[in-house]
């Protein structure tokens, strides 16, 4: 099992940034892939963006392209998503996920997931 928790959410205004974290614990060896999701009420749960454990590859949505990056410190277990220039539209509750492999854009081929932590933009 792996657990994952996030941290990081609030309240910014638009233009703003915050800095997402997700701590993960467990049998991390196991996954090879690490993902931020998003989900927006009344919206279906959104691919935002992935790394992996290993090498330097990072997926982004386009919608995030350029404002969102993501980075992790394997020393610490630890994913990092860092939201900049932020919009209305990126509210949602923000989730981290993680998977051994599989279509890293599709939830589904996800294992495991955090309680998400939740991200208001206000205009």
């Amino acid at each position: 099992q792996v657990q994952l928790v996030e941290s990081g959410g609030g309240l910014v205004q638009a233009g703003g940034s915050l800095r997402l974290s997700c701590a993960a614990s467990g049998r991390t060896f196991s996954t090879d892939v690490l993902g931020w999701f998003r989900q927006a009420p009344g919206k279906e749960r959104e691919f935002v963006g992935c790394i992996r454990w290993i090498g330097r590859n990072t997926y982004y949505a386009d919608s995030v392209k350029g404002r969102f990056t993501i980075s992790r410190d394997n020393a610490k277990n630890t994913l990092h998503l860092q939201m900049n220039v932020l919009k209305p539209e990126d509210t949602a509750v923000y989730y981290c996920a993680a998977m051994p492999s599989g279509n890293y854009r599709n939830p589904a081929s996800y294992a495991y997931w955090g309680q998400g932590t939740q991200v208001t933009v206000s205009s």
